[in-house]
């Protein structure tokens, strides 16, 4: 493979908002750069119709298409961009070695940038009305549902926060929950239950989801009688969970219980528990989960691994 004995300067793991953002600053910072973009590239942009929250874009502009610029934007200060998924660091020796399928790389630093992945419900026609009804950020799309009527699963913090955002524009919110109880904070849940916009409906599961060219109703059933009904809905908001694309990293690098990186190394915003390793997204990040956000833990990443490497 071509540059098989180049070492990098870094090496970018992921190519979505916060890794093709560190690769824009580690290039114009003079730094060789490496892009591990993956077999399929560009995080959950891709999955999104119109980004309405990106600065610079008054008229929004379509996920893939943002991402496209990004990609180009990086590749204008000559990253180079390999569509290849990392398999394995090695830490034990310095340059880094990084291997994908079909090659291994040296590298002086690394930026994880590997993102998270929705939890999404597993019933039929939710994964085909994705982007058409079907989201799992009311942040990014609750203002497409003005005056409409809306639903969230889930039954944790995050879903709370996802209906109390959604109330702001929605006509109506159905908070769908498997259980008879919430397990978010007290705080929260008073939040919800004290909104008049709010609605609850407990120990139901949402079985099917049903719309041609967007969504158009739900099936739910209900697990303590056995009932099933249509559930007519403009929008559903999945709230279950996401999973840190982190699993390669575990026995090497320090994560929480639900296997998000944990940054800290020193006075290091983006550092991790290897030196010269840094993290930046969603792989990180369990609170807030934006384009934006991880973009500018991109640029951080990039910043403090130009700053390491000086000082190296």
């Amino acid at each position: 493979m071509q540059d098989q004995n180049k070492i990098w300067d870094v090496a970018i793991i992921g190519s979505g908002p916060s890794g093709l953002t560190a690769a824009i600053y580690t290039t114009r910072g003079a730094a060789s750069t490496v892009i591990l973009a993956g077999e399929v590239w560009g995080g959950q942009l891709m999955l999104t119709t119109t980004v309405d929250n990106f600065p610079g874009f008054p008229e929004g502009i379509q996920g893939p298409e943002l991402m496209e610029k990004m990609k180009a934007q990086a590749e204008r200060f000559r990253a180079k961009f390999i569509p290849q998924s990392v398999t394995s660091i090695d830490i034990s020796t310095r340059p880094f070695k990084v291997s994908t399928n079909s090659s291994v790389l040296s590298t002086r630093s690394v930026i994880i940038a590997t993102g998270a992945q929705t939890t999404w419900l597993d019933a039929p026609g939710v994964k085909e009305l994705i982007g058409k009804g079907i989201s799992s950020c009311a942040p990014c799309d609750a203002p497409f549902f003005r005056d409409k009527k809306v639903a969230v699963v889930g039954g944790g913090d995050s879903a709370m926060e996802e209906a109390s955002v959604l109330t702001k524009y929605a006509s109506e919110v159905t908070i769908i929950h498997r259980r008879d109880a919430f397990r978010a904070s007290a705080a929260m849940q008073e939040k919800v239950t004290s909104n008049p916009k709010i609605k609850i409906l407990w120990n139901s599961e949402v079985v099917e989801a049903v719309g041609d060219q967007k969504l158009e109703k739900l099936v739910i059933n209900n697990n303590k009688t056995g009932e099933t009904m249509d559930f007519p809905i403009d929008g559903l908001f999945v709230a279950i969970g996401h999973k840190p694309n982190s699993d390669i990293f575990k026995d090497i690098i320090k994560t929480d219980e639900k296997g998000f990186i944990t940054a800290y190394e020193g006075d290091k915003h983006c550092g991790t528990s290897v030196e010269g390793i840094f993290v930046a997204g969603d792989v990180m990040d369990k609170d807030y989960k934006q384009a934006i956000t991880s973009a500018g833990m991109g640029c951080i990443a990039a910043m403090e691994t130009l700053k390491w490497l000086e000082e190296k």
